[in-house]
């Protein structure tokens, strides 16, 4: 008889907690974090945690917007250090990464190759296994998808201990769940993502001014079969017949052998954001110089400056970097700062293309109606995805930018309630990575019921002491 091998638990020290806050500076939790730099630290903690029953909170770059990275009651994971890059195989375009490499690791390191990474959110800050557990999307989800969808394998620790190779048809059922699984079911490790090959450093740009609603929605279905990438930028304060007008950037890849720079204008040092706006200001005041108008006729006056400066460069097209294209909230830095003293949230709906347009029309007139506009609107098309806990669909997004404070913050979330009903009787969808005011009701409406009994059983598989908890899990899963 084999003596059964008997297993230690790790000594794990905590240290002093610290403030451990949301993106949108809206919510935070104090709590012990840990920064584990190896798989064997991260399976130690892993362990403890199942031992003691402590309550782990994993977290990324910390760009969710909400709760969906703090742990008000246990310890945060901190992933970023746990951060290289382990191969990148010219041949096939593939790169292995740790999870906790951002996807400025993945651009960075490719784009000198002539690869850029297929799926980019608005920031190149979160981390790769973060970006997976919300399974983000980009400018370009019409045409490629998620992120998810350019995952070749990954290894996955399970909450409960186990290391397992996950692929389309290697464990399929935790590869399609742990996408999407925002962060419930267990920690990625290495991940191996198909790059994205690219023949120019700089992308062709079409600016288009559109009226209203209506015009934005005819040009992103007229345009979308010949562009790469497609985002709309929408003024909230407009009304009436105006309602919906703003600016579109279509951006389209340049073909093999039309960019005579190529490869020169790849290298990092002609990628990297300008610092200085002008050639005279310094971008890092930026948000300084903002904040003056960071109140409601001060946005008005913003939004409307922005369209008309939109109307002078009407089809105007132009050559521009993919990462200064792609990253426009790293453009400003610090720019959510405007928002402080208080803080901000941001609101993002899903909505099936036939009622997308007649919903959104709806919920800008609630938010005109309460007084509470959103500062920023930015509209995306999408089309469905795999993934069991999926926000897409066929149809279109916006993703608004609300001021929080002590005086609005009971209203706006009554805003935001009103707004659920808009898109539940209009069958759309939200994103954990952007939420902030979610509900249990809500989130039992909008997901299909087999897809939750699904995630319901692989949480209990995966994680029988429910140790992986966040403070989002707690308010939309756990609390009636």
């Amino acid at each position: 008889m084999v003596a059964k091998k008997k297993i230690t638990t790790p000594n794990i020290v905590l240290p002093k907690p610290e403030k451990v806050e949301a993106w949108g500076m809206n919510s935070f939790s104090h709590s012990p974090v840990l920064r584990p730099k190896t798989e064997k630290e991260i399976q130690d903690i892993f362990l403890w945690a199942n031992t003691t029953k402590t309550k782990i909170a994993l977290r990324g770059g910390g760009c969710s917007y909400g709760d969906a990275a703090t742990n008000s009651e246990g310890i945060v994971l901190d992933l970023s250090d746990f951060n290289q890059v382990l191969n990148f195989d010219l041949a096939t375009g593939i790169m292995t990464v740790q999870s906790g490499a951002r996807i400025r690791d993945l651009w960075q390191t490719g784009i000198e190759k002539g690869y850029w990474p297929p799926v980019v959110s608005g920031t190149m800050l979160p981390t790769l296994g973060g970006a997976l557990s919300m399974n983000i999307h980009g400018k370009n989800n019409f045409q490629v998808g998620t992120i998810g969808e350019h995952i070749k394998e990954f290894t996955f620790l399970t909450a409960k201990g186990d290391i397992l190779k996950c692929s389309p048809k290697i464990n399929s059922e935790l590869f399609y769940s742990a996408i999407s699984g925002f962060g419930m079911l267990g920690c990625f490790l290495t991940v191996q993502i198909k790059m994205k090959k690219i023949y120019a450093g700089k992308m062709r740009i079409s600016p288009v001014v559109v009226k209203n609603f209506d015009e934005l929605f005819t040009y992103f279905e007229e345009n979308y079969k010949t562009s790469d990438y497609l985002v709309g930028w929408i003024d909230a304060f407009a009304s009436g017949k105006s309602m919906g007008r703003g600016q579109i950037h279509k951006a389209v890849n340049l073909k093999e052998g039309e960019d005579p720079d190529y490869p020169q204008n790849c290298k990092l040092e002609r990628q990297h954001l300008p610092s200085m706006l002008f050639y005279i200001i310094p971008k890092k005041w930026m948000w300084i110089l903002m904040k003056p108008f960071s109140f409601n006729l001060g946005m008005r006056l913003i939004n409307f400056a922005k369209y008309v400066a939109s109307i002078l460069v009407n089809h105007k097209d132009y050559y521009q970097g993919h990462a200064e294209y792609a990253f426009l909230l790293d453009y400003v830095p610090n720019w959510k700062f405007i928002y402080k003293p208080g803080s901000m949230i941001q609101y993002q709906v899903f909505l099936p293309k036939d009622t997308a347009k007649e919903a959104m029309k709806e919920i800008f007139t609630l938010g005109q109606k309460a007084g509470i506009v959103n500062y920023l609107s930015v509209f995306k098309k999408h089309k469905p995805d795999p993934f069991l806990l999926t926000h897409s669909l066929d149809g279109f997004s916006m993703a608004m930018d609300f001021p929080v404070t002590k005086a609005n913050k009971q209203k706006l979330w009554e805003l935001c309630y009103a707004m659920d009903e808009v898109v539940l009787r209009n069958k759309g969808k939200f994103y954990f990575a952007k939420d902030s005011t979610l509900r249990n009701r809500i989130m039992e409406s909008y997901f299909p019921k087999e897809n939750l009994k699904k995630f319901y059983a692989y949480k209990k598989k995966y994680d029988p002491n429910q140790i992986l908890q966040t403070d989002l899990y707690k308010r939309i899963f756990l609390t009636k």
